[in-house]
């Protein structure tokens, strides 16, 4: 609160050099927060970078924050981590004081901990969202002792109870959808534009990838999956799409793979694209090959456009997806798995049907923006004593 404003600020800090789920989730908090009662205040470290543009498309203002250190990615227990921390706390802590800052809410691990350990020196409440897994160092290490209150995106990446753990202080509060955006997109439309995009036939069955490559996505897994299909069943006609940016070249890795496996022409990698629903909506399945994915936010994106999601049951999928109901779980890590499933679906209209209708009217039940804000806000209260016991009621009245 500053210059007799009763309005709480919010403090929303990104290194800003990449983006990911959690900067479309955060979005949607920080445009449908109640201004009657938040300010929101976003920082980034990298005001030109890809986070920013994504910000200045979606008109969500920003701050370049008071240091220019970008944060490197680096071990936590990493020495020269920690001088570039102590080097950056005393600017930061004087921005929070200055601009009143009540809340300081994180998104990612290098914010977790200099932001957190500003929000502690400046007064400030601090609330860590986690959207990693439990295993995390920072979880298991830093989270039970820093932040004032920790919010998780599914059960599997809640931290652990234990002697020293920050499960007392965790929430589970699913990420937020635009579930009126979604039901504005045609699917006709959508098929179109990425039949239009790779020129292929429009009877090919388009399977997507659709996310950041990095290893616990598995991207390898997906060709493996689409050369078992054609070893399966090779009269079928199928494109197989990745959607999303690569980090230490495994988009290079992916390309050699798929052509040792003679599925090089059937692979298009589409770099990232935004907004991704135009492109989700055109699948005939999404492909969730990932492992220990705390909670996929395009597997959900896929439920309420209408595109079957084919998932690794691994996770936070199975917490999301009802087996055979809303979505397919299989194997994790076996290709031949994800190839049978997508042949099920070819092959079974009435199933797919049956997957589709089922996995939106769930999803639209459960990942609303309203809900999600509904839940954060609640958080928000309870941090500032605004709220007592009813708001962390009404956090837990979310369950997965």
């Amino acid at each position: 609160m500053s210059n007799g404003d009763p309005r709480t600020v919010v403090c929303f800090p990104f290194i800003g050099d990449f983006i990911g789920g959690s900067h479309l989730s955060a979005l949607g908090l920080i445009r449908n927060l109640p201004r009657s009662l938040f300010t929101p205040l976003v920082v980034l470290h990298d005001t030109q970078g890809p986070v920013a543009e994504l910000f200045r498309r979606e008109g969500i203002d920003f701050e370049p924050a008071p240091v220019l250190n970008r944060l490197e990615r680096a071990g936590a227990r990493d020495s020269a981590a920690a001088l570039s921390v102590a080097r950056t706390l005393p600017a930061l802590v004087r921005y929070l004081r200055n601009r009143k800052v009540a809340i300081v809410h994180t998104n990612d691990g290098r914010a977790h901990l200099v932001w957190g350990l500003a929000a502690r020196l400046a007064g400030s409440k601090h609330l860590w969202h986690h959207r990693g897994d439990a295993s995390s160092f920072g979880l298991r290490r830093i989270a039970p002792w820093l932040p004032d209150r920790l919010v998780a995106v599914s059960k599997f990446a809640s931290p652990r109870p234990g002697l020293f753990s920050a499960a007392a202080k965790c929430s589970v509060v699913h990420s937020p959808f635009d579930v009126m955006k979604m039901v504005a997109v045609e699917r006709e439309d959508a098929r179109g534009n990425v039949i239009a995009a790779i020129d292929c036939s429009p009877d090919t069955k388009l399977l997507g990838y659709v996310g950041t490559l990095v290893e616990r996505k598995r991207p390898i897994l997906f060709v493996e999956a689409l050369a078992a299909l054609q070893r399966l069943e090779p009269n079928v006609e199928f494109a197989g799409l990745f959607f999303g940016n690569a980090l230490n070249g495994l988009d290079d890795a992916a390309r050699s793979r798929a052509e040792a496996l003679g599925v090089g022409n059937r692979i298009y990698h589409m770099g990232f694209r935004y907004p991704s629903e135009l492109w989700i909506a055109g699948l005939d399945a999404l492909l969730v090959t990932a492992v220990n994915e705390p909670l996929g936010r395009t597997l959900v994106e896929a439920m309420l456009l209408g595109t079957p999601v084919i998932a690794s049951n691994s996770g936070g999928n199975p917490e999301v997806i009802e087996e055979g109901e809303t979505g397919m779980l299989v194997r994790p890590d076996d290709p031949d798995e994800f190839a049978k499933a997508c042949l099920k679906l070819f092959s079974n209209s009435v199933y797919c049907r049956h997957i589709v209708e089922t996995a939106r009217s769930e999803a639209r039940a459960r990942f609303s923006i309203e809900r999600h804000v509904h839940a954060i806000t609640a958080v928000y209260e309870d941090l500032l004593g605004t709220g007592g016991m009813r708001g962390a009621e009404q956090v837990h009245a979310h369950p997965l």
